[in-house]
């Protein structure tokens, strides 16, 4: 025996569609409030970006004073790669003094404060150091107006 369901939707009615040229400018302008709005969004957004590039600030603190320092960039990008060995040096110093056979326990208040006392002055002065040459090294000095 073979039986056929059949399966209708009820009927339904859709709203009535509004008059398109009403609807349509309303709409129109809104979208075009809306791309404005977001134009606007991204011009802030690349601004605010702008501000707080660390290679930006640095750029133009440089730029205010190239007239006076016209060498300073180049001198800091020779001798960056000293800067650097040094810091690298000093850091593998105290992973040595860390891990090594002799390892310092940094668990007893007088073991901590020596060792602070011995390395992390210079540890934090010579980071300081680098991170000032290294900003500096990355400035291009200003171009010359065309005579």
């Amino acid at each position: 025996m073979d039986a056929s369901i059949i399966v209708s939707s009820p009927m339904l009615r859709l709203p009535d569609v509004p008059n398109s040229s009403i609807g349509n400018s309303e709409s129109t302008d809104l979208l075009r409030q809306m791309v404005e709005l977001q134009r606007e969004q991204i011009a802030f957004m690349r601004a605010k970006a702008a501000a707080t590039d660390e290679k930006t600030r640095w750029q133009n603190f440089y730029n205010r004073w190239s007239g006076e320092f016209p060498t300073l960039p180049g001198q800091c990008k020779s001798v960056l790669p000293s800067v650097e060995r040094a810091f690298f040096e000093l850091l593998r110093e105290v992973a040595d003094r860390l891990t090594g056979e002799d390892a310092v326990e940094l668990e007893s208040e007088f073991a901590l404060a020596e060792f602070l006392d011995k390395y992390g002055v210079r540890l934090a002065q010579l980071g300081n150091i680098l991170g000032q040459v290294g900003h500096l090294a990355n400035v291009m000095p200003p171009s010359d107006p065309p005579a």
